[in-house]
Protein backbone atom coordinates (compact mmCIF):
# COMPACT_ATOMS: atom_id res chain seq x y z
CA UNK A 1 0.00 0.00 0.00
CA UNK A 2 1.54 3.35 -0.99
CA UNK A 3 2.29 5.66 1.92
CA UNK A 4 4.56 8.58 2.76
CA UNK A 5 8.06 7.22 3.16
CA UNK A 6 11.23 9.09 4.07
CA UNK A 7 13.67 7.70 1.53
CA UNK A 8 16.67 8.67 3.68
CA UNK A 9 15.45 6.30 6.41
CA UNK A 10 14.88 3.42 3.98
CA UNK A 11 18.39 3.85 2.58
CA UNK A 12 19.95 4.18 6.04
CA UNK A 13 18.26 0.97 7.22
CA UNK A 14 19.41 -0.93 4.13
CA UNK A 15 22.96 0.38 4.48
CA UNK A 16 23.04 -0.77 8.11
CA UNK A 17 21.91 -4.26 7.07
CA UNK A 18 24.73 -4.49 4.51
CA UNK A 19 27.60 -3.01 6.54
CA UNK A 20 29.19 -6.39 7.31
CA UNK A 21 29.16 -7.31 3.63
CA UNK A 22 30.78 -3.99 2.72
CA UNK A 23 33.37 -4.15 5.53
CA UNK A 24 34.55 -7.60 4.39
CA UNK A 25 35.60 -6.00 1.09
CA UNK A 26 36.65 -2.63 2.56
CA UNK A 27 33.94 -0.91 0.51
CA UNK A 28 32.69 2.51 1.57
CA UNK A 29 28.93 3.06 1.27
CA UNK A 30 27.65 6.63 1.46
CA UNK A 31 24.25 8.21 1.11
CA UNK A 32 23.72 11.79 -0.01
CA UNK A 33 19.95 11.60 0.41
CA UNK A 34 18.62 14.41 2.58
CA UNK A 35 16.31 13.72 5.48
CA UNK A 36 12.65 14.30 4.66
CA UNK A 37 13.00 13.18 1.04
CA UNK A 38 9.42 11.90 0.94
CA UNK A 39 8.14 9.49 -1.71
CA UNK A 40 4.73 7.90 -2.16
CA UNK A 41 5.47 4.17 -2.20
CA UNK A 42 5.14 0.84 -0.43
CA UNK A 43 7.85 0.62 2.24
CA UNK A 44 8.52 -3.13 1.95
CA UNK A 45 8.90 -3.25 -1.82
CA UNK A 46 11.08 -0.13 -2.00
CA UNK A 47 13.22 -1.38 0.87
CA UNK A 48 13.72 -4.62 -1.10
CA UNK A 49 14.73 -2.65 -4.21
CA UNK A 50 17.26 -0.49 -2.35
CA UNK A 51 18.72 -3.48 -0.49
CA UNK A 52 19.04 -5.52 -3.70
CA UNK A 53 20.71 -2.70 -5.64
CA UNK A 54 23.14 -1.93 -2.80
CA UNK A 55 23.93 -5.62 -2.34
CA UNK A 56 24.61 -6.01 -6.08
CA UNK A 57 26.85 -2.96 -6.06
CA UNK A 58 28.87 -4.44 -3.20
CA UNK A 59 29.02 -7.80 -4.98
CA UNK A 60 30.40 -6.31 -8.21
CA UNK A 61 32.78 -3.79 -6.63
CA UNK A 62 36.39 -4.72 -5.95
CA UNK A 63 37.95 -4.45 -2.51
CA UNK A 64 38.49 -0.84 -1.48
CA UNK A 65 35.81 0.48 -3.83
CA UNK A 66 32.87 2.80 -3.22
CA UNK A 67 29.10 2.72 -3.47
CA UNK A 68 27.16 5.98 -3.33
CA UNK A 69 23.41 6.51 -3.29
CA UNK A 70 21.81 9.83 -4.17
CA UNK A 71 18.38 11.26 -4.95
CA UNK A 72 17.76 13.93 -7.58
CA UNK A 73 14.63 16.08 -7.58
CA UNK A 74 12.79 15.80 -10.91
CA UNK A 75 9.68 17.89 -10.17
CA UNK A 76 7.06 15.14 -9.61
CA UNK A 77 9.56 12.33 -9.04
CA UNK A 78 12.84 11.59 -7.31
CA UNK A 79 15.51 9.82 -9.33
CA UNK A 80 17.49 7.52 -7.05
CA UNK A 81 21.01 6.61 -8.17
CA UNK A 82 23.05 3.68 -6.84
CA UNK A 83 26.50 4.36 -8.24
CA UNK A 84 29.43 1.99 -7.75
CA UNK A 85 33.07 1.84 -8.76
CA UNK A 86 32.69 -1.82 -9.68
CA UNK A 87 33.10 -3.80 -12.84
CA UNK A 88 31.15 -2.39 -15.73
CA UNK A 89 28.67 -4.26 -17.91
CA UNK A 90 28.47 -4.60 -21.65
CA UNK A 91 25.44 -3.30 -23.53
CA UNK A 92 24.56 -6.94 -24.27
CA UNK A 93 24.47 -7.77 -20.55
CA UNK A 94 22.48 -4.61 -19.77
CA UNK A 95 19.84 -5.62 -22.32
CA UNK A 96 19.27 -8.89 -20.40
CA UNK A 97 19.12 -7.52 -16.86
CA UNK A 98 15.46 -6.75 -16.24
CA UNK A 99 13.93 -9.53 -18.37
CA UNK A 100 12.16 -12.53 -16.88
CA UNK A 101 12.41 -14.41 -20.20
CA UNK A 102 16.23 -14.32 -20.20
CA UNK A 103 18.10 -16.08 -17.42
CA UNK A 104 21.08 -13.88 -16.67
CA UNK A 105 23.26 -14.28 -13.62
CA UNK A 106 26.82 -13.18 -12.99
CA UNK A 107 29.38 -14.13 -10.40
CA UNK A 108 30.57 -11.28 -8.17
CA UNK A 109 34.21 -10.16 -8.03
CA UNK A 110 34.76 -12.32 -4.92
CA UNK A 111 32.85 -15.29 -6.44
CA UNK A 112 29.53 -14.27 -4.82
CA UNK A 113 26.61 -16.07 -6.39
CA UNK A 114 23.18 -14.74 -7.31
CA UNK A 115 19.95 -16.08 -8.74
CA UNK A 116 19.49 -13.54 -11.52
CA UNK A 117 15.98 -12.81 -10.23
CA UNK A 118 16.75 -9.80 -8.04
CA UNK A 119 16.68 -7.19 -10.79
CA UNK A 120 13.53 -8.67 -12.34
CA UNK A 121 11.81 -8.22 -8.96
CA UNK A 122 13.28 -4.71 -8.60
CA UNK A 123 11.75 -3.76 -11.95
CA UNK A 124 8.37 -5.15 -10.95
CA UNK A 125 8.44 -3.41 -7.55
CA UNK A 126 9.54 -0.04 -8.96
CA UNK A 127 6.88 -0.15 -11.68
CA UNK A 128 4.17 -1.13 -9.17
CA UNK A 129 5.15 2.01 -7.26
CA UNK A 130 4.76 4.20 -10.36
CA UNK A 131 8.43 4.49 -11.31
CA UNK A 132 10.96 3.28 -13.87
CA UNK A 133 14.32 1.53 -13.47
CA UNK A 134 17.37 1.39 -15.74
CA UNK A 135 21.14 1.17 -15.63
CA UNK A 136 24.06 3.04 -17.13
CA UNK A 137 27.47 1.41 -17.11
CA UNK A 138 30.84 2.55 -18.37
CA UNK A 139 33.98 0.42 -18.52
CA UNK A 140 36.49 1.58 -15.93
CA UNK A 141 33.93 3.72 -14.09
CA UNK A 142 31.40 1.22 -12.74
CA UNK A 143 27.63 1.11 -12.93
CA UNK A 144 24.81 3.45 -12.01
CA UNK A 145 21.45 1.83 -11.31
CA UNK A 146 18.71 4.45 -11.46
CA UNK A 147 15.05 4.35 -10.57
CA UNK A 148 12.31 6.89 -10.09
CA UNK A 149 9.59 7.14 -7.46
CA UNK A 150 6.72 9.61 -7.22
CA UNK A 151 7.20 12.41 -4.73
CA UNK A 152 4.87 12.61 -1.78
CA UNK A 153 2.89 15.85 -1.95
CA UNK A 154 0.96 16.67 1.19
Amino acid sequence: MPERIDLSIVVSDCMTNLLDEAHKKDITITSNINEQTFVLADYNTISSVVKNLLSNSIKFTNDGGQVNITARDLDKFYEINVLDTGVAMSQEDISKLFRIDVHHTSIGVAAEKGTGLGLVLCKEFVEKNGGKIWVESQHGKGSNFKFTLPKYNA
